[in-house]
């Protein structure tokens, strides 16, 4: 939301995910890691939404119809590609998406696709990426070039982000999400400068959905005190 806030008439589309498919992606995370998932989920996926629903704050779906931005609910990649075709984007920017793009979709921006991922990557590929910093204390945020592979593209730019200990998943998400904005500003910069995406690093093991014997042996939270108020105060839920 600060991000969008903060682009002016640069902001040209949104897209955002459906209901239908964080369903799938829960069930999917749920065959992975278990049913001890599920008020984790639930809080970072279903709780925004309805929040939104229900105390209308400021929401990204209202910046959106109050600057005349069009606004997609992503669907089949044929809709996907067709409306960022007519928005005449020339870089998508991705924020928690919960799919992978095609290289026939990442290829319709004439400067490609970007997406901030709350790790230091190469290390912790996958959907949950400061589980897996916190756990290794290793937590920070980078910014890459969007491939095919999941979060295996070139690394624009990344930074370390130390956080308390005892600090859960979900606050470790939102805050290694608010530390990317000034670094996204300089990499936007580079891009319009015509910069060339940085090379592809050494790619790492996926780091998928944890086990309940994974999250055990961690002994990070995924959910702490205050985490269920922050999603039902999500500014960018509930659309409408």
């Amino acid at each position: 939301m600060r991000f969008a806030e903060g682009l002016g008439p640069r902001l040209v589309l949104v897209g955002h995910s459906s209901p239908l498919r964080a369903a799938r992606a829960t069930w999917r995370a749920l065959r992975r890691g278990g049913p001890g998932l599920l008020p984790y989920l639930m809080v970072n996926h279903a709780l925004p939404m309805l929040g939104g629903a229900l105390r209308k704050p400021p929401r990204l779906s209202a910046l959106c119809a109050a600057r005349g931005i069009p606004a997609l609910r992503l669907g089949a990649p044929e809709a996907m590609r067709a409306a960022l075709r007519a928005s005449g984007a020339e870089l998508l920017v991705c924020f928690h998406l919960d799919r992978i793009l095609d290289a026939e979709t990442l290829a319709v921006p004439a400067r490609g696709a970007i997406n901030v991922h709350p790790s230091l990557l190469p290390r912790h590929r996958g959907p949950i990426p400061a589980f897996h910093g916190l756990a290794e204390g290793a937590t920070g945020v980078s910014i890459h070039q969007m491939a095919t592979r999941i979060d295996a593209g070139g690394i624009w730019a990344q930074r370390e982000v130390p956080l308390p200990p005892g600090t859960s998943a979900s606050a470790a998400a939102r805050a290694l999400h608010l530390a990317a904005l000034p670094l996204l500003e300089g990499v936007l910069a580079r891009i319009a400068a015509g910069e060339a995406p940085p090379a592809p690093p050494e790619t790492l093991p996926y780091r998928g959905w944890p086990s309940p014997a994974v999250r055990r042996a961690a002994g990070v939270r995924l959910l702490g005190k205050g985490d269920v108020a922050a999603a039902w105060r999500a500014p960018a839920g509930g659309w409408a």
